[in-house]
């Protein structure tokens, strides 16, 4: 029996706890309020990660670590990762466990095109430097022999659990009730979007296999689409009518971004709906065997945890 050791009870948290769980492993799970799922076999401990000496003990013995951890905002990512991100590196490195982080494509720079593991990690976007430090920090440990690391990065999620996200709870709420949508950029370009219990079953994998340590995977994702085509799909699924999309103008975001820090940080990733977004994992797939769940089937369950909770 193994122990996996999750730090964050987020929707990627949760759905990763779950699977080692759900198979007869030891799973527990590190929030300061000490929150999570509710489950056999999932231990809820809360204690602060950014303090490594307490973070190494509770990961004593554990098979992995998993960063699912997610600052409140992005106007809080350079106050909260350096210290979270260093200590969760120091608990792996003191433990032995291998550490699996929750990666992003904020790495990448704007107009790069399909997006591979291969793609250069030169982004000007600071939400972007401070990712990639943090991978560079784990992958000089993993290089060094101070620890063993991966990274597996996705693209925006959607699924049950969803929270905020742009398919979260500002976009299936509103078409289930057959409101209009309001999208950051233009609505009809198109865009990688990675379904979360994808992500956990990557995450998992990537802990598992050591054909995964030391680089970082992208998670399985289906084709792009464009963010009006699911809402379309999702409304049509749900048998609500089509939604009506506005656009969010970047003079107004300019003008709200003034009192609004959280809208001023959301104007530097404007980019990447703006311009086609897009990721590539086939490499995960040839490697791992792992596929994308069908669109279809992930919206479907999406709109049921939606209206399950409406």
């Amino acid at each position: 029996m193994d122990r996996h050791v999750i730090i964050g009870a987020g929707a990627v948290g949760t759905l990763t706890a779950q699977r080692p769980a759900e198979h007869g492993h030891e799973v527990r799970i590190i929030t300061r309020s000490g929150s999570g799922p509710d489950a056999p076999g999932i231990e809820r401990v809360a204690a602060d990660a950014t303090d490594v000496d307490a973070l190494a003990r509770l990961a004593e013995d554990a098979t992995a670590i998993y960063n699912c951890a997610n600052p409140p905002s992005y106007a809080s990512w350079a106050e909260v990762w350096p210290p979270l991100a260093a200590s969760i590196l120091g608990a792996a490195e003191r433990s032995g466990a291998v550490l699996v982080t929750t990666g992003n494509l904020h790495g990448y720079a704007p107009g790069t095109g399909v997006m591979t593991e291969t793609t250069p990690l030169d982004t000007p976007t600071k939400k972007g430097r401070i990712r990639n430090r943090m991978w560079a920090d784990a992958l000089g440990a993993h290089e060094t022999g101070r620890a063993r690391v991966t990274e597996v990065r996705a693209s925006d999620f959607f699924g049950p659990h969803g929270g905020n996200a742009h398919l979260g709870e500002r976009f299936i709420p509103k078409v289930l009730a057959g409101k209009r949508l309001t999208h950051i950029a233009d609505p009809d370009v198109p865009h990688s979007w990675t379904y979360l219990p994808d992500v956990a079953a990557a995450l998992v994998t990537a802990a598992t296999d050591e054909r995964a340590w030391g680089r970082a995977w992208h998670v399985p994702t289906n084709p792009p689409r464009t963010y009006r085509q699911m809402a379309e799909q999702a409304a049509a699924i749900a048998g609500a009518p089509a939604p009506k999309i506005s656009t969010l103008p970047r003079p107004l975001m300019s003008i709200l971004g003034v009192a609004m820090a959280d809208i001023r940080e959301l104007a530097e990733v404007r980019y990447q709906f703006s311009e086609p977004f897009v990721l590539d994992s086939t490499l995960a797939t040839a490697t791992f065997g792992l596929t994308p769940t069908p669109l279809d089937e992930a919206l479907a369950t999406t709109v049921e945890w939606w209206r399950r909770r409406a």
